[in-house]
């Protein structure tokens, strides 16, 4: 078989030369065994005739007469004609013949076997006489006293019983043809089959590209993730699995039965629901324990066999990337924007202030500008030496003070009371403004939407290795049926803005995740927001204890 023939060409072929052998091989034994009956039967109908004429009182009284030819050659022609049969021939225990076709054959003596039959037992042979080759049974005529009086011979020749047997021929040719038929058709569909799911290429080809996938599938940075039209896993690579947190694949492996199924596996739900269901999508946000993952999916189309067909789908290929280090850059650009909006205000508000000074100055109002400016002065001062006093981290007491004009804008009062040091907790400054900005974010948006007093309060403390970070609003509170749902990524109470909602909370949630700490939901007044987070952190994948209490005073 050539090298570029396709796995349904050579199936075909390989097929067909064995349906040939096999019609081959069952017409030879057919034909065999049908030749082996036919001796076997004849030898069988010989035995009875030989038989019946032995036991004819006839023979016993002829073979006592004084002419014994003259008394059993008519009556053997006439059996021999009746019974289609070649020969009868009745003899004498010396093997003199009394019986004969052909009459000159009478008198002479016999050629074949007759030992048996002089020992009183019938048998029957295959061995060629006067007549040529023929198919005999030769039984022993005794009397009274057990003696053999004279000895039955009946057969045909082997000539008649091949055209008898040739009678047979169409019905064993006709068999094997049938046989070659079927099988021929069977083959041709069963390649048609193979061709179409193979879409013509044969098996060095497949083993090429599986090798090349493979190699794909394993190199590339992006997990991919193959799913059937039942919405099981096919197949995965590296990167999948390590974004997935599932087994790693084998390389040259597909995915064995043994392995986890996608219900089994601990996905977030949305991402499962999504792998599962088959549906399209593009640059899809889905959040793990750990990780920020960006998925797409499309269905895996079936080469067009025509202009007229439709590609069918075989399944799904999900795209999954990584944006956790671009969602901590994004938070560390949104910590960098409200700095910049807060220098913005605060830029605004000094030049109000620089106005006021320069117009108290030229009214010649000295005395009053510069105890403005000195008041001014006393309470920024205040606030910063208030920031580096209770807040020992610079980037963080950055983000506040940026966080304070914000609150400054939206009429908010926020409070700050820190106690301990954050430089022996051994948390990254990343971890930290993830955490406390978006809980500071989410307290500002509930207490500008609520009733006076507008007020956010955010307590820091770090003590015995721990940070406990609580931040409480004076906003309407979380209802508790909520709790669960207002840390899953795409929920919130507010309208859709032009970059989503939902996103901040669920990132506070994951952060806990990764570094092994508590994330604890009250009612008191307003939401109060407590997360605990270990000084030295846990193994990332362990999902961070949510409790929920709501105070009776809410």
């Amino acid at each position: 078989m050539g090298p570029g023939w396709s796995i349904a060409r050579r199936l075909f072929v390989a097929h067909a030369l064995f349906i040939v052998v096999a019609a081959l091989f069952v017409g030879v034994a057919s034909f065999v065994d049908a030749r082996d009956r036919g001796y076997a039967e004849t030898e069988q109908r010989m035995l009875s005739v030989a038989t019946a004429i032995a036991e004819n009182p006839l023979v016993l009284e002829a073979s006592r007469s004084a002419d014994p030819s003259g008394l059993l050659q008519p009556y053997a022609l006439r059996v021999t004609r009746d019974g289609g049969l070649d020969f009868i021939t009745i003899m004498a225990p010396d093997r003199i013949r009394w019986t004969h076709p052909t009459a000159s054959e009478i008198g002479r003596p016999y050629i074949g076997t007759i030992g048996k039959a002089l020992a009183g037992t019938a048998f029957t042979e295959v061995t060629t006489g006067t007549l040529g080759p023929s198919v005999r049974a030769v039984v022993p005529v005794v009397d009274d006293q057990g003696v053999v009086r004279a000895l039955v011979a009946a057969g045909v020749k082997t000539s008649n019983l091949s055209i008898a047997l040739s009678a047979r021929l169409p019905a064993v040719l006709g068999l094997a043809l049938a046989l070659l038929l079927a099988g021929s058709v069977a083959t041709w569909l069963l390649g048609r089959y193979l061709r179409r799911v193979t879409l013509g290429w044969g098996p060095e080809q497949l083993a090429q590209l599986f090798v090349y996938y493979d190699s794909v599938l394993h190199s590339v940075r992006e997990g991919l993730v193959l799913v059937d039209l039942t919405g099981e896993l096919v197949l995965y690579n590296d990167q999948a699995a390590r974004l997935l947190g599932i087994p790693a694949r084998p390389p040259g492996q597909a995915i064995s039965p043994g392995s986890p199924t996608l219900a089994q596996l601990e996905l977030p739900a949305g991402l499962g629901e999504l792998l599962r269901s088959g549906r399209s999508a593009v640059d899809e946000i889905h959040l793990t324990d750990t990780r920020v993952l960006v998925v797409s999916q499309q269905p895996a189309l079936a080469p067009s066999a025509g202009l007229r067909h439709r590609p069918l789908p075989m399944g799904w290929v999900a795209t999954i990337r990584d944006h956790t280090e671009l969602q901590s850059l994004g938070t560390e650009l949104a910590s960098t924007r409200t700095l910049s909006d807060a220098l913005r205000a605060q830029t605004h508000e000094h030049a109000n202030r620089l106005h006021t000074i320069v117009s108290l100055m030229e009214l010649g109002r000295v005395p009053e500008a510069l105890d403005f400016a000195t008041n001014d002065l006393e309470v920024s001062q205040r606030l910063t030496d208030e920031m580096i006093g209770s807040v020992d981290e610079p980037v963080l007491s950055a983000l506040l003070m940026g966080k304070f004009a914000q609150a400054a804008e939206l009429g908010v009062r926020l409070t700050v009371d820190a106690s301990g040091t954050l430089a022996d907790s051994g948390l990254s400054v990343q971890d930290l403004v993830t955490v406390v900005g978006n809980l500071i974010d989410n307290a500002l948006d509930a207490a500008a939407g609520g009733e006076s007093p507008r007020e956010v309060h955010l307590a820091v403390t770090s003590a015995g290795g721990d940070v406990v970070i609580e931040v409480s609003d004076s906003g309407p509170g979380v209802d508790p049926d909520a709790v669960a749902d207002i840390l899953r990524h795409g929920y919130s109470t507010k309208e859709p803005g032009v970059h989503g909602r939902g996103l901040g909370l669920a990132l506070v949630r994951q952060a806990v995740n990764r570094l092994g700490g508590t994330l604890t939901i009250e009612r008191r007044g307003g939401a109060v927001f407590t997360v605990t987070l270990p000084g030295a952190a846990t193994p990332a994948g362990r999902t961070a204890p949510l409790a929920t209490e709501a105070d009776s005073r809410a």
